[in-house]
């Protein structure tokens, strides 16, 4: 099916996005809509934080795949589907397949985070964990389609999938009518594209605003382009928008109803995670924070009233402790230096009592003597300490030097 047609098929589509909404009602929530004051403060006008992080399954995936999987025929239904993914979209296939009572098969990645893969088996799926990446992974799945007959459910390039994640949409215009931007993340595009395309089928006026993680943004080069382009090797921490190829169908949606789509670097990620933590109290992923890390990267560039959507909460906790950490580092409450001290008795105590000087909490400390890089004589302290910003930052290392110690900068 063709996106890119005359307008009556762009009502159609919204009739879609409405029938998906129907179809979804009592299987998937209508999430809540919080008010962030410490964001509208940045941004000089009310932000609206649009909670997908406390939908079923933690994230919106299950409204698209529910619509998708009961769209089916009795026979495809019955052959059962397949899907591969590292979280989010398995968890989304596993609950929905079970509600609808189909077989569902879901391939995960061998390094799977533990929770996301006991929870899509406690949704009934059968997982499979094979391949590395999640390319890998999806190439198991669809040579087990071929094998099987299972329908292979994609985590976003189809027209159900999106007309479901439409839904969010249509929520965001009901429960805020006096929109003016929405910011939501853009992995392959499902859910930029079914939101472009509820709210500028209804509310043209209103701007929507993509944002990718900069280590795996295929989206702007592929806009730049007039098609799809494939980012070698994407890295980031946000793993539900880590995706190497834009999808075909939403591709198309995006190039029409997205008005721009925005980067986003691995600290802004991490600062944005915390502070959903700290000022909204609320557990996000990093793909989930990618919204909030555009408003705090440029917060004077968006039109108020602004709408977050804060896509999913399945943050496995190992990763959480690493993000917290860098996102304190980010922030300048969380320093780490290496000193070259002179290796004799009191050295140490005399460190410690400098900083007590500065107010900077130690947290951790090695006293490393034995190195080829250090003389006969020398030391190398690291430190990771506690500390209340930049500026105080900059303060203890100033304090550091003027002590007369070597400060050589962050551990290796």
């Amino acid at each position: 099916m063709s996106f890119r047609t005359p307008r009556p098929l762009h009502r159609l589509m919204l009739d879609d996005v409405r029938g998906a909404q129907k179809m979804l009602s009592g299987v998937a929530r209508v999430t809540a809509m919080e008010g962030s004051r410490h964001l509208s403060s940045l941004v000089g006008a009310p932000v609206h934080l649009k909670c997908e992080n406390l939908q079923r399954t933690g994230s919106f995936k299950l409204r698209g795949a529910y619509v998708r999987i009961a769209g089916l025929r009795p026979e495809e239904k019955a052959a059962g589907v397949v899907a591969a993914s590292a979280g989010n979209h398995a968890q989304g296939v596993a609950l929905a397949s079970r509600l609808l009572g189909v077989r569902a098969t879901v391939f995960m990645p061998v390094g799977a985070p533990l929770p996301k893969v006991a929870a899509t088996r406690d949704y009934g799926a059968e997982v499979r964990l094979q391949g590395q990446v999640v390319d890998e992974t999806l190439a198991a799945a669809e040579e087990y389609a071929r094998e099987t007959g299972a329908v292979l459910i994609h985590p976003f390039d189809h027209p159900d999938v999106i007309v479901g994640q439409g839904t969010v949409g249509l929520e965001i215009l009901e429960q805020c009518p006096e929109v003016r931007t929405i910011v939501v993340g853009v992995g392959g595009g499902g859910l930029a594209a079914g939101i472009g395309l509820a709210v500028k089928s209804l509310r043209p006026d209103v701007k929507v605003i993509g944002v990718q993680a900069e280590g795996a943004a295929a989206y702007p080069p592929s806009l730049a382009a007039g098609h799809p382009v494939v980012v070698e090797s994407p890295v980031t921490m946000a793993d539900g928008i880590k995706v190497g190829r834009p999808g075909d169908v939403p591709f198309d949606l995006i190039r029409e109803y997205v008005d721009e789509v925005r980067t986003v670097s691995e600290d802004a990620l991490s600062s944005a995670l915390l502070l959903c933590l700290e000022r909204a109290k609320l557990v996000v992923e990093p793909a989930g924070a990618s919204p909030v890390a555009a408003l705090l990267a440029d917060p004077g560039s968006f039109r108020g009233p602004v709408v977050v959507v804060l896509s999913g909460g399945n943050v496995d906790p190992l990763l959480l402790q690493r993000v917290l950490r860098h996102g304190m580092a980010a922030g300048g409450r969380y320093l780490s230096l290496r000193l070259r001290v002179t290796d004799r008795p009191g050295v140490l105590a005399s460190l410690l009592a400098a900083l007590t000087v500065v107010d900077a909490n130690v947290l951790d400390v090695s006293h490393v003597r034995t190195d080829p890089r250090l003389g006969l004589t020398e030391a190398e302290v690291e430190l990771h300490l506690e500390t209340k910003g930049p500026e105080h930052c900059r303060e203890v290392t100033e304090a550091l030097r003027d002590a007369g110690y070597t400060v050589l900068g962050r551990p290796s």
